[in-house]
């Protein structure tokens, strides 16, 4: 071999060789953003085990204080409705009494008359 001979390459030779080192820094570049792609996915199924472990036990104690709530609720609830039906009966016991006048209305009257007098004495008694 000559030492001193030039080796000629044509324009289609050197536009060959830019073609494969672009090609070769293509694929370096694809495989670089491949292998970063599958860490990420590796890191994303690790936190959403991590999460999904965490929370199975959180979704299980909301459930029992949820139960826990619901019983004194549901007795709150039948006292409450008891209260309000002897409410509503012992306003429809005064109706009726005012409503039929007579006796229970002059007792009432009597009563009320009773207590102001009464007042109208104590107050007498501490002006003097």
């Amino acid at each position: 071999m000559d030492s001193g001979r030039l080796i000629n390459m044509g324009p289609g030779g050197i536009a060959t060789i830019i073609a494969s080192i672009s090609l070769l820094v293509i694929a370096v570049a694809l495989s670089y953003a491949v292998i970063r792609l599958s860490r990420l996915i590796d890191e994303v199924k690790s936190s959403l085990k991590t999460m999904t472990d965490e929370a199975t036990p959180l979704i299980e104690e909301v459930t029992t204080t949820v139960s826990l709530v619901n019983g004194p609720l549901k007795s709150f609830n039948r006292i409450t409705k008891n209260v309000e039906d002897v409410t509503t009966k012992f306003t429809d016991s005064a109706n009726s009494v005012m409503d039929k006048g007579g006796p229970a209305l002059r007792v009432a009257g009597a009563l009320l008359s009773a207590a102001q007098l009464s007042k109208g004495r104590k107050k007498s008694k501490r002006a003097e």
